[in-house]
Parts: structure tokens; sequence; C-alpha cells
């Protein structure tokens, strides 16, 4: 196992390490879409908890990875954290992605406006998958967040613009452009579902 899978691991589910400051985190993200639901603005608020459920799905094949391979995950969250939910999922992450899909749902611009000639779904899958690399980059120089694999690198960011981001976005287009609320609704609820199913048997196997 390397220094890194060693160091995410150490501080696991430790609740010892809470700091108050995850409270008003927590509160600003259910505000967030508590101001979506005041709108009554669904497209938005469904697209936000699609990014979310994205994240927790990535987040736990990550975990994965460094079970079954007994080496590390794809990617570690090794920096200073209040709590470490998974060896790439602190707290502080987590509602992080809550407000980002929140915010990533109102970049959308209206469905048939076209960007530079291609289709605006397009770009903004790009355009944002990018912007999230870059700012992993910075993360990693940091040396809050760890790759150890030769095909998960700086030099080689493809794989994690087309596996870590990208489906994110296209989650958030996909769901904000369903016709009807409760299809919204249906499709959210059921990608919970499948991270909670997740969750509940590889936790208790001791997986995660």
């Amino acid at each position: 196992m390397t220094d890194h899978a060693r160091a995410a691991l150490e501080h696991l589910r430790d609740a010892h390490r809470f700091q108050w400051y995850v409270i008003p985190l927590l509160l600003l993200a259910l505000y967030v879409y508590a101001a979506e639901v005041e709108r009554r603005n669904w497209d938005v608020f469904f697209a936000g908890l699609a990014l979310w459920g994205m994240d927790w799905f990535n987040e736990i094949w990550n975990a994965l990875v460094l079970h079954f391979t007994g080496r590390a995950p794809v990617w570690g969250a090794t920096g200073r954290s209040a709590y470490q939910i998974l060896v790439g999922l602190n707290i502080e992450i987590c509602l992080m992605f809550a407000i980002m899909g929140v915010t990533a749902a109102k970049l959308l611009p209206p469905r048939g406006t076209r960007v530079l000639g291609m289709p605006n779904r397009l770009v903004f899958v790009v355009a944002n998958s990018i912007a999230c690399v870059c700012v992993e980059l910075l993360l990693n120089r940091a040396g809050v967040l760890t790759w150890d694999w030769s095909w998960w690198q700086a030099d080689f960011p493809f794989l994690i613009l087309l596996l870590g981001y990208a489906p994110f976005f296209v989650a958030v287009a996909v769901v904000h452009d369903l016709p009807r609320v409760r299809t919204k609704a249906v499709a959210v609820s059921a990608l919970f579902a499948f991270d909670a199913v997740c969750l509940l048997v590889f936790g208790s196997l001791g997986w995660l």
C-alpha cells in the first residue's frame, strides 16, 4: 500500500477530528437547496442533486479500487479534514459537491442556444470538466489530493476529465432537461438508492 493511501486511511471515519465549521457548511448547503425549493425551481434542484449523487458513486468505486488492489485508490484525500468519510472523500469535499451541483445547473444556458456553433450542452460538459480538472491539478500540487497510478496523473489528465468529471455534468444536463418533475425525481432517487445500497453492502463487508 502506498504512503498516500495509508495517510488517507489513518483518520478514516475518526469522529475525534470533528471541527465546528462543518455545521455552518452544512447549513449553507441546505440553504442553497432550500432556496431552489422556495422558488419551485425543480430543474436546478434535481440537477444539483444529480451531480452530488454521481460524486458519491465515483467515491464508492474509488474506495473499491483500493480494496481490491491493496495498493491505492485512484485518488486520495489526505489534507486536514473535520471528517474523512471515504478514502477519497472528506466532509468538506462532500458539501462542496452538493453546492457545486446547484451552481453548475444555474450555469446551463437555454437548451436551444449554440456556443461557437456547437450544442451548448456539449460545451457545458467539456468546459466545466476542464475547469474542475484544473482545480484538481492545483490540489494535487498542494499535496491534499493524491494520485498514485500512472494513468491518473497531471501529465495525462484525460481520464480525470472523462471519468472524474464529465459524468457529473452530463448528469446535470440530462436531469435538468428531463420533461417532467416526476421523471427528474425518479431518476435522482434511483441514483441515490443505488449509492445507498452500495454503501450499505460494501460498507458492511469492510470494503469501504
